[in-house]
């Protein structure tokens, strides 16, 4: 392989509000083989931003999982709880720069607005910030830090698996909050300042977080940061159809028979099962990856 490819760096990110769920262990498998692949490295980084909802043993159990399946970082685990210094920065440049802004608002009034102009939004559709506070908080007390995205027009982007895509981030979703009311960071500052600051050159995750891009690129443009290459993987539901997440109940994936684990997160992912052992399966699969997804130095 060519030294660019060489030179890959992925990453496995998951909240530790659980433990390993079968959707997740699609995603950790998934950006592991990329990062093989392509003789790159792999690193794990624990998302613990949402501290009420987090607990570090969920996180430790979650590092067990993944070495009981063969899956081990490459680096020093990461933590955001321990970066806050990081994002904060972060924010202050995107501030400088006037592409950050205080907000007064709470989603009471978010929703309020819009309810005076009529527009609807469906139950699980995402409403808009309105751009209110965008020339001050004219008295009001700040709850909120949000980036500003008047202008910003329509973020195109190549998915490895879904092909092209784009989304104007003022229309379906307007200005990003980057710090929440509670103070805590919000995730799409601390993953963009966290892949750029690890090298992270491939983010190989579940689809449900695909629409999360083009905000994230925006940031990373605004930052002056490289964007990386994405590939949104097929998402886990239960028999019902429901996406299988912590909220929804899914259970621990069982590592006390590691390669019965694997071969559930393979087929998923259209992976065949062929070897009873943890090292020969990922090593047969690493084959299967690199010639499925990837073909040239530029993928």
């Amino acid at each position: 392989m060519s030294e660019l490819v060489s030179r890959a760096v992925g990453r496995f990110a998951p909240s530790p509000t659980g433990p390993l769920h079968a959707g997740s262990m699609v995603a950790a498998l998934a950006s592991w083989l990329d990062a093989r692949a392509r003789n790159g490295r792999w690193l794990v980084r624990i998302e613990d931003t949402d501290l009420p909802r987090c607990d570090a043993a969920h996180g430790r159990m979650i590092l067990q999982q993944l070495r009981a399946c063969g899956l081990e970082s490459d680096g020093e685990i990461v933590w955001q709880s321990a970066r806050t210094d990081l994002y904060q920065g972060a924010l202050d440049q995107l501030a400088s720069a006037g592409k950050a802004f205080a907000c007064a608002c709470t989603r009471q009034e978010i929703a309020k607005h819009w309810h005076v102009t009529g527009r609807q939004w469906g139950r699980h559709q995402e409403i808009p910030y309105p751009g209110t506070c965008r020339t001050g908080l004219h008295g009001r007390e700040a709850r909120a830090m949000r980036f500003l995205t008047q202008g910003t027009g329509t973020i195109r982007w190549v998915d490895r698996r879904l092909g092209s895509q784009s989304q104007c981030v003022e229309e379906v979703v307007g200005d990003v909050v980057l710090k929440r009311a509670d103070g805590l960071w919000a995730y799409q500052l601390a993953v963009v300042v966290d892949d750029a600051a690890q090298g992270i050159t491939h983010v190989v995750r579940g689809e449900d977080l695909a629409d999360n891009t083009a905000r994230q690129i925006l940031i990373q443009q605004a930052l002056g940061l490289t964007t990386p290459q994405y590939l949104h993987t097929p998402v886990v539901r239960s028999a019902n159809g429901e996406k299988l997440s912590k909220q929804t109940g899914a259970p621990a994936v069982d590592v006390s028979d590691p390669v019965r684990a694997l071969h559930e997160a393979g087929r998923h992912l259209g992976l065949r099962p062929d070897h009873s052992q943890v090292s020969d399966q990922l090593s047969a699969w690493v084959k299967a990856w690199a010639s499925q997804w990837v073909t040239s130095a530029a993928d």
